[in-house]
């Protein structure tokens, strides 16, 4: 889910220099009809993109990848 709401600031914004404080909301379920219902969760995404930055030794080259598509600064 943190992914995707990187993915959602990266292309609204440009980049994911993103405050440790920011929440970002993202939609989740199906196509917004009575029995699909959509719902909204707010995800601390400034603390989540700060967490992968200062544990970046111990991730996967794949996740390290995926998230420098998304603009992520590792330094």
């Amino acid at each position: 889910m943190h992914y995707a709401a990187a993915a959602q600031y990266f292309e609204r914004e440009g980049h994911l220099t993103v405050a440790r404080k920011h929440v970002e909301t993202i939609t989740l379920g199906g196509d917004g009809s009575e029995d699909q219902a959509q719902r909204h969760v707010e995800l601390k995404l400034g603390m989540w993109v700060d967490n992968q930055r200062r544990r970046a030794a111990p991730l996967s080259p794949e996740r390290v990848e995926l998230l420098s598509k998304v603009g992520m600064r590792w330094a």
